[in-house]
């Protein structure tokens, strides 16, 4: 596996890539990688010939008491991981190289309106800005064919399709950015990076969160619970197991508009809660 830090070094090394008409995915991280991370470079590999990852830890999509300084940094265990994985090129910029007169200097910013808004958007204040700046900027250095995100941010992939569709993006278009199912620990916790700062006590009770929204999803698919009682259901049981309840919501799956009968459309239940000090995420789709 190749590596680059800086931008004229990865043109020339993407470039060398496509040599001979060959397809590029792009998986971008912030590192600290499991193997949810891994799985989209799996997958990516499956679907095109090269597969470039990014490990950025990008300083514009943490808010001003948020964990920027504490998120984990492990590039050289990162690095073997994504090898291992089947990626052809690293792209680790630094801070300097991405932002080269300082993020606060940055005068440049990518705003999604309307799946933007909302439930992570409305916890983490400028949060999506962040990333759909830093993703589209991560589009325009390595050009790929294809991208792959995971399911668990859903939000998020909301919002880079809607950024790539509504700029008319080519590299990659908006429907070759590709959503991977959740992958998920034995008890079902989605895998995140931020687990390690769960404790011993608090990493047992967080198995609830899945099993809750799976048991919610079932009975609305199913036509057995209003969705407003099935909301009512996943509250309770977090708040019996010590979370505090960021926002509970049953969405379309493409607006992320809020539903209160599910008509056939697809649909997606939306829950964020914290358990002592962390704040976990998780989606499951209805029907």
């Amino acid at each position: 596996m190749q590596t680059a830090t800086t931008l004229d070094v990865l043109r020339k090394k993407v470039a060398k890539l496509r040599e001979s008409g060959e397809t590029i995915a792009l998986v971008p991280t912030m590192g600290a990688l499991h193997d949810g991370h891994l799985t989209l470079v799996r997958r990516a590999r499956d679907a095109c010939d090269h597969v470039v990852a990014s490990i950025f830890v990008n300083p514009t999509q943490f808010g001003p008491n948020e964990d920027l300084d504490a998120y984990p940094r492990q590039l050289d265990a990162d690095a073997e991981m994504l090898e291992s994985a089947g990626c052809a090129l690293l792209w680790a910029p630094t801070p300097e190289e991405m932002y080269p007169d300082g993020p606060e200097n940055f005068v440049t910013n990518v705003s999604v309106r309307g799946v933007s808004e909302g439930f992570c958007g409305a916890s983490r204040p400028g949060h999506f800005d962040g990333v759909a700046t830093v993703v589209c900027k991560l589009f325009n250095q390595v050009r790929p064919d294809m991208a792959f995100f995971g399911e668990k941010d859903f939000q998020q992939l909301a919002v880079i399709r809607a950024m790539a569709r509504d700029l008319d993006l080519s590299w990659p278009q908006a429907h070759s950015i590709i959503g991977v199912p959740t992958v998920r620990e034995a008890d079902g916790l989605a895998m995140s990076s931020r687990n390690r700062y769960l404790s011993r006590a608090d990493r047992e009770a967080a198995a609830i969160l899945p099993s809750t929204l799976a048991r919610a999803a079932k009975l609305i698919g199913e036509g057995e619970q209003e969705i407003w009682l099935a909301k009512s259901v996943i509250a309770d049981d977090l708040q019996l197991s010590g979370f505090e309840v960021d926002y509970i919501e049953v969405v379309d799956s493409q607006t992320l508009k809020p539903l209160e009968t599910l008509e056939g459309r697809p649909a997606r239940i939306l829950v964020a809660a914290r358990i002592g000090k962390t704040r976990l995420i998780d989606n499951m789709a209805v029907g």
